[in-house]
């Protein structure tokens, strides 16, 4: 039964409650009225546990500590009171409170505290809804006004939604193709953004390829590093990068081989074009050292392509080609490129060592083969010009490697390899030079050699081990000369006549003396013909002792030698010329047995004149070197000597023909040694050879003093000596008193021609003493004057006799008694005269013995 007091007894009829249908708010509201008290416990008890959820168990804590200290009613009151409260706190479990009341065991006091507590909560409701009602009301009439609002709402709601969605399926349909552009937009930036990452890849790719095709190795090295390092990190999530990757090394190792390749065509073309290389920076040397190389110009027929063109670019030495090259030096003509490109590559790969000792070790293998000389290259000039343009070539190379190659070549590995190639070269000229025996192609070679030298010094190479070189073949090429001048002076030997040169024009006359230094006034105020007392052979000789000086200066200059030191060259070669060659001619001219007495004597008169031109051969020699004529350090030739040498031969060698000449007229000589009376006249023999020997004499005219009146002394002594060994000559066993009286006769003849001064200057009675041994020991026996020889015998101042032996008139003696004996047999009976002759030789005979026994004793 409801409370009279409660204000919603009389509550107003609810409008909705006949249709609740049309009531909007049906599934929504709640009616508070209709809910019992528990519902409204448990809104409550909602609010309560929201605010009191977590304290649960200090309650607990706080409900048994007052059961401990508050006396028992209190204590019961504040338990159900805690009790209460953990109800209306907690929502779902309350069995530990239910536990907590039974425990008590005051569960029905509790029950009435609890019923106390919900009727308290009723009123308080109660008092709230009756506060709250009229409110409620006027909310309820506004939405009974608001339903039908509400419903034309929902209508126009209802049409504007099927209008929106009406209109909705082409926004739709729009938004969907905006979806589908947007996600079309965004598939293109991304493929925008992808390419633009990878179409530099590609294009670097595709450049790369180019490069490779176009064989611009050393940019490809640098197109692929930047490929590798900056391009294709960027797209590593793409599957084409990977095999980009993959073939980085491979194309690395084909740049590798590819500019190897390179290289080694490089090295191939280098070989066969180093020559034409050296011969351009010789010839170009030549002319701003103004050098004559001597060989003259080298033409080709067929003219090699240039390997690195394939284009004839350079004809060979032709005059079209000197106008062509004139600017250009040797490296112009070939393309380092390729060793450049190779360096850098290795370089870039790490491998530059490996580069650098394949590169010098084909080099050093080209060295050989370029420092190989030509086959028979001693035999011609051409062989050596080859041989040296090969060097040069290859050295002006190296040394254009040097200079641009990044260091692929160093300077102390390019002179050690010069030194190697030098000791090579040194010993390849001294070899084949060895075989020459041509002056010309000697002078040639200098020539090459010295130009050979001043091309590499050009290009900073040390050629001091060349001009050592070339003082060695200036020795040789000197032997080659003096070979050449024993032909040139055997030549004049064999065409002069030694006869004395007579000429019959001034013109004559001034060849003699330009040609050779002959001044002698007599001569030249005489009148034509004039003679001159040396043959042809002496200006000849003279002449080609000039020549040679020449010939040996035109190898010696250039030879950074001063003038001191090229004088004394000269000098020494021309001594040895002069003291060798010549000599030697000289000596077998004069030992020739074809020569007569007169040619041996013009030959003898030739070398006093050539020892006259020592002294204009010193100043010859001077003027050609520049050197003073006073300089003390010069050496002096030692043509004088020499001559005198060669003289004091050819005087022996006049004697020993003169001798010759006389012994075949001694031979003529036969004397009939048992002849009884003289002819009263000198034999026939020794008229002819007086007179021979006096035209010998008239012909040492030219000759000097000395030497005339030796051999006119050595002559007489032969021949005195000669006509003594006639008589004591064993063979002849018996000679006559008739013989000895026909001696005597051909003794007086000699002596009349020593005393006719046959030779000027002699000393009065010195030629007549050469016979004084035979007159003494003819007067003897012709005056048979033994008295006076035993009795001035010993004694060397008043001797009659005193060149007369006892032992060679002993002899002669024997030879007497022989012939006396040969008579006495063809005669038996002796007049006293007779045999007191005989008894008067025995008695000599014995004195002679005597006298023979003491001075052998």
């Amino acid at each position: 039964m409801a409370d009279p007091g409660n204000p919603f007894d009389d509550e107003p009829e609810n409008p909705f409650d006949e249709d609740p249908s049309n009531n909007p708010f049906e599934e929504n509201i709640v009616n508070p009225f209709v809910e019992n008290s528990a519902s409204v416990i448990e809104a409550k008890n909602v609010d309560v546990k929201v605010q009191s959820e977590t304290p649960k168990l200090k309650l607990k804590t706080s409900a048994s500590i007052v059961r401990t200290l508050i006396p028992l009613e209190e204590s019961t009151a504040q338990h159900h009171e805690l009790f209460l409260q953990e109800i209306e706190a907690v929502d779902e479990y309350w069995g530990p409170t239910f536990r907590g009341v039974y425990e008590s065991g005051q569960h029905e006091l509790f029950l009435e505290r609890l019923e106390e507590r919900i009727k308290k909560h009723d009123k308080d409701i109660e008092k709230m809804c009756s506060h709250h009602y009229q409110g409620f009301i006027d909310s309820v009439r506004d939405l009974l006004r608001v339903r039908s609002e509400a419903t034309q709402l929902k209508k126009e709601v209802e049409s504007i939604d099927c209008e929106v969605r009406a209109s909705s399926v082409k926004v739709i349909s729009g938004a969907e193709k905006l979806v589908k552009a947007r996600t079309t937009e965004t598939n293109i930036a991304a493929t925008i953004e992808a390419l633009s990452l990878c179409l530099p890849v590609l294009q670097m790719f595709s450049k790369l390829s180019k490069q490779m095709r176009e064989k611009k190795y050393h940019p490809a090295l640098k197109t692929l590093e930047q490929l590798e390092q900056s391009h294709l990190p960027r797209i590593a999530n793409y599957r084409f990068s990977k095999q980009m990757r993959e073939q980085i090394p491979l194309l690395r190792e084909s740049i590798k081989d590819a500019s190897m390749t390179d290289l080694k065509d490089f090295l191939e073309n280098i070989r066969k074009y180093s020559p034409k290389m050296g011969e351009i920076a010789m010839r170009h040397t030549a002319e701003q050292l103004e050098m004559d190389i001597g060989g003259g110009r080298q033409t080709q027929s067929n003219p090699q392509p240039n390997p690195f063109t394939g284009e004839i670019e350079y004809e060979a030495l032709s005059e079209s080609t000197y106008d062509t090259e004139e600017d250009l030096s040797a490296p112009d003509l070939v393309d380092f490129s390729p060793v450049y490109r190779c360096l850098h590559i290795y370089t870039v790969l790490g491998e530059r060592e490996t580069y650098e000792r394949y590169y010098r070790k084909q080099r050093a293998q080209q060295s050989t083969l370029t420092l190989t000389p030509p086959n028979n290259m001693h035999e011609e000039i051409d062989g050596y010009r080859t041989y040296f343009h090969g060097i040069v070539g290859f050295f002006v190379c190296e040394d254009h490697i040097l200079n641009t190659g990044g260091g692929l070549v160093s300077k102390g590995y390019l002179e050690e390899v010069w030194g190697g190639a030098t000791a090579k070269i040194v010993a390849t000229l001294r070899t084949h030079s060895a075989y020459c025996t041509d002056a010309g192609l000697m002078l040639k070679i200098k020539n090459l050699i010295m130009l050979f030298a001043s091309t590499l010094k050009t290009y900073g190479y040390n050629v001091d081990r060349l001009y050592e070189l070339l003082q060695e073949l200036r020795d040789h090429y000197n032997e080659v000369l003096m070979q050449r001048w024993v032909g040139q002076f055997r030549d004049i030997f064999e065409a002069d006549n030694y006869h004395p040169i007579q000429v019959t024009s001034i013109n004559e006359y001034k060849d003699i003396t330009n040609s050779f230094p002959y001044d002698n006034s007599a001569l030249e105020g005489s009148s034509f013909p004039k003679q001159f007392p040396f043959s042809a052979m002496v200006p000849r000789v003279y002449t080609e002792v000039q020549e040679f000086i020449i010939s040996c200066l035109q190898f010696s200059e250039d030879l950074q030698l001063t003038q001191n030191e090229l004088d004394e060259t000269v000098r020494r070669s021309t001594n040895l010329l002069l003291t060798r060659t010549l000599s030697g001619c000289l000596s077998s001219l004069i030992r020739r047995p074809a020569l007569s007495l007169l040619q041996l004597i013009q030959i003898v008169i030739n070398t006093v004149h050539l020892e006259d031109t020592n002294i204009y051969l010193e100043n010859f020699i001077s003027e050609l070197t520049g050197t003073g004529q006073d300089a003390t350090h010069v050496a002096r030739l030692q043509a004088r000597s020499m001559f005198k040498d060669i003289r004091a031969e050819g005087e022996e060698y006049i004697f020993k023909k003169l001798v010759s000449k006389m012994n075949e007229f001694l031979e003529l000589a036969s004397y009939e040694w048992m002849l009884s009376e003289p002819q009263g006249h000198a034999s026939p023999w020794l008229m002819d050879l007086i007179a021979f020997l006096k035209s010998v004499f008239e012909s040492f005219t030219n000759l000097p003093t000395r030497l005339a009146q030796m051999s006119c002394m050595s002559s007489c002594q032969h021949l005195a000596r000669s006509i003594m060994n006639m008589l004591l000559d064993e063979n002849v066993k018996a000679i006559s008193t008739g013989i000895l009286q026909q001696i005597d006769l051909d003794l007086v003849q000699c002596e009349m021609f020593a005393s006719s001064e046959p030779v000027p200057g002699m000393e009065e009675g010195v030629l007549v003493m050469c016979f004084l041994d035979l007159r003494q020991l003819l007067d003897l026996f012709v005056a048979w004057d033994w008295t006076t020889y035993f009795a001035d015998f010993g004694k060397t101042d008043s001797s009659r006799y005193q060149r007369v032996q006892p032992a060679t008139a002993l002899v002669l003696l024997d030879k007497l008694k022989e012939a006396d004996k040969k008579s006495m047999f063809g005669g038996i009976n002796l007049n006293k005269k007779d045999r007191d002759k005989v008894k008067l030789r025995e008695v000599v005979y014995k004195q002679l013995r005597s006298l023979v026994q003491q001075t052998t004793s």
